[in-house]
């Protein structure tokens, strides 16, 4: 069966999972690369842009100092990656190298995308690579990642996807060890049946997701359906799909009808959206419900209708919005949280009063905000 929607595909980002690129043993799979390279070339030569999201340093590493680590023994993964990286970078390098082609090494956190500073000189930089005929590979600074690892990309299912959105990319491939979306967990049973095609990522779609069951790879289905959400905002197609099967890029690329693909949605959320929404939270500014309504209403935020501050931040950052309990929105706010402490509920007119100065009258502008 052949899918119509990919016919107009010009950039596509290609994420590999730790279970694709390692053998049962945890060691590197060249021979996989090497098909990777292959096929990356093949799309290349046909016009087509392709960015790798490439995991698998952890699992190398662990491979290499021979030793076992569970997900929340972060020194000994984050030591693995240390060692992995490299090695990962230098397979990448002969595979594509086979082809005549030529690779770069990027390396992120979730700060790139929480700093809108950095994530616009991240975009220069992958489209400079890319208008140069160089395939940039992407992964998480495991080495470096002060959380839990994997608890905020997912095995670089979610950075895969905020790539995808930051690019403009027409399609996200997700290459796993299954064979796309399941209505239930088809290795425990035999009568799941497989979602070929998801148009809106409803409750129900959500509660297929699964938990990470790897202690090498850390994505779960869970983590790939919060990218398919990413992307679907962001009007880029996603498809989850066999890393096993032959050719399976090329197949995917010329509308064969493989895995799950979730469909971009229609309504789109704008670039300056999307980044808030995504961008890491430094604090929480609880409002009470008539705030809450006159946001809707396409007003700002102010003091009067704010009933806790939670963190620290400073102006600029961006805050969630919490009221009863309910995370609804987020924002780029005008004052510190410390200002905000001091004038929380108070009125517009006692601003001045209150701080000893007025250079802003809402907490949160209204072209500042973002809904879920």
């Amino acid at each position: 069966m052949m899918r119509s929607d990919l016919s107009g595909v010009k950039r596509v980002v290609v994420k590999i999972g730790t279970t694709s690129i390692t053998d049962k043993d945890g060691a590197v799979d060249n021979d996989f690369m090497d098909v990777v390279a292959t096929q990356v070339h093949d799309l290349k030569m046909r016009g087509i842009e392709v960015i790798l999201v490439s995991s698998g340093a952890i699992g190398i590493g662990l491979h290499v100092m021979d030793v076992e680590a569970k997900p929340q023994e972060v020194p000994i993964r984050q030591a693995a990656a240390s060692v992995g990286q490299g090695l990962l970078m230098l397979e990448w390098c002969k595979s594509f190298a086979r082809n005549g082609g030529k690779v770069a090494q990027i390396l992120l956190t979730y700060d790139f995308y929480s700093d809108r500073e950095r994530y616009l000189n991240l975009r220069n930089n992958i489209h400079t690579l890319l208008d140069h005929d160089v395939v940039p590979i992407i992964n998480e600074n495991d080495a470096l990642c002060i959380n839990e690892i994997g608890a905020v990309f997912g095995d670089n299912d979610t950075l895969s996807a905020m790539i995808a959105s930051k690019v403009e990319a027409d399609l996200l491939i997700i290459l796993s060890d299954v064979d796309g979306l399941y209505d239930r967990n088809p290795k425990t049973h035999d009568d799941a049946v497989l979602i070929s095609e998801v148009r809106e990522v409803t409750p129900e779609i959500e509660s297929f997701g699964g938990d990470p069951i790897s202690t090498k790879g850390v994505g779960g289905m869970r983590t790939k359906i919060q990218a398919a959400s990413i992307c679907m905002m962001s009007g880029c197609h996603m498809i989850i799909a066999n890393h096993s099967i032959e050719d399976v890029i090329l197949r995917i690329m010329g509308s064969e009808q493989l895995g799950t693909m979730f469909h971009a949605g229609e309504a789109l959320m704008g670039n300056r959206v999307r980044w808030i929404l995504l961008a890491a939270s430094a604090g929480t500014v609880e409002v009470d419900t008539g705030a809450r309504a006159a946001l809707r209403t396409r007003n700002g935020l102010l003091p009067s209708g704010v009933l806790a501050v939670r963190g620290m931040f400073s102006r600029g950052d961006v805050v969630d919005l919490e009221c009863d309990g309910d995370v609804f929105a987020k924002g780029i706010t005008d004052i510190s949280s410390e200002e905000l402490q001091r004038l929380r509920g108070a009125q517009t007119d006692e601003i001045e009063g209150i701080l000893g100065y007025r250079d802003f009258t809402n907490v949160i502008k209204r072209q500042n905000l973002a809904f879920y």
